[in-house]
């Protein structure tokens, strides 16, 4: 293999990026990714191990892997983070009780694994079609999670409200994702 051949897969791999879809069972993590890929978001069902998913977003081939997030199943995330470009982490917006669960779960087996230091993480508040007032909702979870002080200063992140189903905050997600 040539220099120039090298030289143009590199470049082709520089525009594909890997993103893990995680979060709690019950978050939307299928229903945003069908969302994204354009399929019918009427029919979904959990998600029993993992599915890919590959989307051509501005020049970019974006990678989503929707993993399970039911117990049984976080103690496997670990075995998807080798060459990880974003994480987007879905808390239900409905479920907001389950908070502190879902933030331990980000914490334990996302924030402190050291093979996912400095990678993006984008935490999707999800529903929000279903909320009355979802900034509010946004800024709440915020609060809850004290995101400013828990998560590591060499880790670029950002809370945004989105819904699977209406596909309101995709784009937004993506273009952060791609920046």
């Amino acid at each position: 293999m040539g220099l120039l051949s090298i030289i143009k897969k590199q470049k082709l791999k520089d525009k594909e990026l890997r993103i893990l879809i995680l979060g709690l069972d019950n978050a939307g993590k299928t229903t945003i990714v069908k969302k994204i890929i354009n399929e019918d978001v009427s029919k979904v069902s959990p998600t029993m191990g993992f599915q890919i998913s590959t989307v051509l977003y501005k020049e970019y081939n974006l990678n989503i892997w929707d993993i399970g997030g039911q117990t049984s199943l976080r103690a496997f995330w670990g075995n998807y983070f080798d060459k990880t470009d974003a994480i987007m982490w879905v808390i239900d917006g409905l479920a907001l009780e389950r908070l502190n669960e879902s933030f331990k779960e980000l914490k334990e087996k996302i924030l402190l694994q050291d093979r996912l230091v400095g990678i993006k993480v984008l935490i999707l508040v999800n529903k929000v079609d279903l909320l009355d007032d979802y900034e509010e909702v946004e800024r709440e979870v915020s609060s809850l999670l004290n995101v400013d002080e828990k998560i590591p200063a060499n880790q670029q992140w950002k809370v945004l409200s989105i819904s699977g189903k209406t596909g309101f905050g995709i784009i937004e997600a993506l273009e952060w994702c791609i920046s």
